[in-house]
């Protein structure tokens, strides 16, 4: 039976050339697209389950919450002491607890100096909840020694190449100081489909110790700068665990103010680890994540594309039923009924799939590598370590073989041999449109790509052209010192002696970082001090901060140098901090006394609202003031004219200031883009995969305008011969396709606009969709089609009448 498909398969290849081609490359590009992208998918939905208690492994978060109860900052961190507390608390339900503490540091092995930045201090018990395989050294007797460090494989061969790394010393930088470190095992690395990469763990008794020993350690709970995660016990519910932590934040933290308990304006949340990587997007995360939108994005794309192929085959097959139909009519005056015939073109149908899923794979093959590196995944398409892809394969192949072959099989099936024997036989109205049903599926979800793709670019645009209420450009952050912090002054005048270097200015954070620091204030509100119920984000800077960033004081003035009181006592807030605290308007606020943290002082400037995070975020309350030992970031406002020479001095003077550390300099503007990484790849995935869709698209128009002028070759010859002109020709068999091209553009409109709106409901700072948008995404499409339908039938109005009258 197969070898007998095979051979019609051949026949009809060889009658049908192109129409062959079409439905291989389509059903081809449209599956190597799909298992591109599930691999993907199935990629971002392992993340953290290689863990043996996956399931039993939570991660916790704090938030803190306005008067309103509107949640102001949500970080994936907790303060030191909720690890201990949540353990013999709850010691019924939780089996382990374990904490990290994650600093990037400077690493010196001989001549060998790297900046770390998956350097993590932990508690000893790490690898009693996370299933990461030691190599070399007992992890717990390790981390209970305070010199001890466990490193992975890479480092390991890294720093020490092909000698035994167990035993030798690394050391450290830490707040300036050096600190020597013994290695005491080696870990397997971290797979890559894991929330957190740690390339170092180290013992928790250093970080102890910075703070001051246990007692101030376990009684810290403003430093929210460790990643806590809970190992429960079988058979609890984390639910009933986290419904329990209000009474255990007022057990141990007591009231806020005026007698509001602590657990009204902080909280904390349990996260399931293996939803960590695609539905936490916290103000602060160990690395970034992904999202559970994108996913479904990327599995709609491939699904989209799939249906596009497919419906390529359905078209073609039922519009050249008639080339068949005699061949039916025979095979049932022989004896064949109708489910012999439905398996025979199924059969075809699974055949031709199968031939497609060989280039398929080719293509998979070919661009797995590229598709990798874009998408920073480690993918792969290894059938003999994943032995359940070979199912996923048979299942796409049956589905791809059911969905494009179901209905010519009964299409085809179903032909009366009396009347196709006769030559009666003439395909139903109901047929057509069926058809013409699918051409008009296939265009709207070419045109909703189109859409989107356009939206995606605009809103990209936005975010990089937006004036964010400062100078970006030509900023250059490097990150400072304790030596350099003490010698500030000195050096910043020696900087700006330098030609091209216009201003040098130092801050605790620079724009396009996260403001995740803030204190409890109070304000002068109607000539009462009032203890205020909202997060206000400090950032402490030098007095020329505001002149180096190029950041307009609406009210009041700037940092004043020769003003000693200015070092201690004044604050300069933004417009969104003035109306959060109450005051009518900036000049309101000049004079008014506040207090921030252990400062008390004065309101002496009001700086207009600028985005110092991304675009995401929206503006939130922000707080200058100058500090002297906060302050680890340098900026340099430089010429661009002389950017790069400029950067080679630079270059020379960190050797000296920082003679160890490498010269990584960091731009203000680039940090931006950085952050909306995620959008570009969506604009690229889209752009690719919209340009395939609409050639796969292109291709089933070509092949039913071929097919349909072929059909009336005979009536244009007529037609001619008559007097009919090349424009009424091509009006003719034009107007019904470029008509359901048009049904498709306006029922893409209002699928694609939901889309893309729900997609810009991410961003804080969004466009609008414009009409514009359709009538391009119409117009790219609408050309398409009619520049496809064209070049057929001017080829058919071109023809000799005389040899198309002959033709039949």
């Amino acid at each position: 039976m197969l070898k007998n498909y095979l051979k019609i398969l051949i026949r009809n290849t060889k009658k049908s050339p192109l129409y062959m081609f079409i439905n291989v490359f389509g059903l081809a590009v449209g599956m190597a697209v799909s298992i591109l992208i599930f691999l993907f998918v199935q990629h971002e939905l392992s993340y953290d389950k290689y863990n043996a208690n996956a399931d039993r492994i939570y991660r916790v978060s704090r938030s803190w919450s306005n008067a309103d109860g509107e949640v102001s900052l949500h970080l994936g961190h907790l303060a030191p002491p909720f690890g201990p507390l949540i353990k013999a608390d709850f010691e019924d339900q939780v089996e382990e607890v374990v904490r990290f503490f994650n600093a990037g540091l400077l690493i010196k092995s001989g001549e060998n100096t790297f900046v770390e930045d998956e350097f993590f201090f932990a508690d000893p018990e790490v690898f009693d909840v996370f299933s990461w395989k030691m190599l070399e050294g007992d992890p717990k007797a390790s981390l209970n020694q305070s010199d001890g460090v466990l490193i992975s494989e890479d480092m390991a061969n890294k720093y020490f190449g092909d000698v035994k790394a167990t035993g030798k010393e690394l050391l450290a930088e830490v707040d300036g100081m050096e600190m020597t470190f013994q290695v005491r095992g080696v870990f397997e690395n971290v797979p890559d489909n894991s929330h957190m990469h740690p390339d170092f763990i180290a013992s928790m008794n250093p970080v102890i110790q910075f703070y001051g020993g246990l007692e101030p350690f376990m009684s810290n709970y403003g430093s929210n700068n460790f990643s806590t995660y809970v190992l429960m016990k079988e058979g609890y519910d984390y639910k009933n665990l986290e419904a329990q932590f209000p009474a255990m934040i007022d057990r141990n933290m007591g009231e806020a103010q005026a007698g509001i308990p602590m657990s009204k304006t902080t909280a904390l949340t349990m996260w399931p680890l293996e939803d960590i990587h695609l539905y936490s997007n916290l103000d602060s995360e160990i690395e970034a994540n992904s999202n559970i939108d994108y996913v479904y994005i990327y599995f709609a794309v491939a699904l989209f594309i799939l249906l596009i192929a497919c419906i390529n085959f359905m078209n073609l097959s039922t519009a050249r039923s008639s080339m068949r139909s005699m061949e039916v009519g025979l095979r049932k005056v022989m004896g064949a009924d109708k489910s012999r015939l439905i398996r025979q073109f199924m059969g075809e149908s699974f055949m031709l799939t199968c031939v497609s899923m060989i280039f398929a794979l080719i293509l998979v093959y070919l661009f797995l590598p590229t598709f990798s590196n874009f998408t920073d995944k480690e993918l792969s398409l290894n059938f003999l370590q994943n032995p359940e892809y070979i199912i996923g394969i048979v299942g796409l192949i049956a589905f791809v073989g059911l969905i494009s072959g179901s209905y010519p099989a009964l299409f085809l099936s179903g032909f009366s041999p009396a009347k196709v024997l006769k030559g009666a036989f003439k395909a139903g109205k109901g047929h057509e449109n069926f058809r013409s049903v699918l051409v008009v599926g296939q265009f709207a979800i070419s045109v909703v790509l189109i859409v989107a793709v356009l939206v995606v670019v605009r809103q990209l645009d936005f975010m990089q052209s937006k004036d964010l209420g400062f100078e970006k450009e030509d900023i250059v952050v490097l990150p400072s010192s304790p030596a350099i912090e003490q010698n500030y002054q000195i050096i910043k005048d020696r900087l700006e002696r330098q030609q091209g270097i216009q201003s040098v200015s130092i801050s605790s954070r620079v724009p396009s970082g996260r403001l995740l620091d803030s204190q409890g204030s109070t304000a002068e509100i109607d000539g009462e001090m009032t203890q205020l119920n909202v997060r206000i984000a400090d950032v402490h800077v030098a007095h020329n901060f505001l002149d180096t960033y190029g950041i307009p004081v609406v009210a009041g003035r700037d940092f004043d140098f020769d003003l000693a009181s200015d070092s201690t006592e004044a604050f300069i807030l933004n417009e969104a901090a003035i109306r959060e605290i109450g005051w009518q308007t900036a000049e309101e606020a000049i004079g008014k006394k506040f207090y921030y943290g252990g400062r008390r002082g004065f309101v002496t400037g009001v700086m207009k609202d600028f985005h110092f995070e991304s675009l995401h975020q929206p503006i939130v309350p922000i707080v200058f003031m100058i500090s002297q030992d906060r302050n680890n970031q340098v900026s340099l406002k430089i010429d661009a004219e002389n950017k790069e020479q400029t950067l080679a001095y630079l270059k020379e003077e960190w050797a000296t200031l920082r003679s160890d550390f490498p010269f990584e300099p960091i731009f203000v503007d680039e940090g931006f883009n950085r952050q909306y990484e995620a959008e570009e790849r969506v604009k690229t995935i889209f752009t690719f995969f919209s340009g395939l869709a609409v050639i796969i698209s292109i291709l089933g128009l070509l092949g039913l305008t071929t097919f349909a002028t072929q059909q009336r070759t005979r009536e244009i010859g007529i037609r001619k011969v008559m007097g009919a002109e090349t424009g009424n020709i091509l009006i003719l068999l034009g107007k019904d396709f470029l008509k359901l091209v048009m049904i498709g553009f306006l029922i893409a409109i209002p699928i694609s606009w939901f889309g893309m709106s729900n997609w810009l409901e991410d961003f804080a700072y969004k466009i609008g969709i414009s009409w514009t948008v359709f009538l391009w995404a119409g117009l790219i499409a609408g050309a398409i089609a009619a520049i496809t339908v064209m070049s057929q039938s001017l080829k058919a109005a071109w023809a000799d009448p005389v040899k198309s009258i002959k033709s039949e």
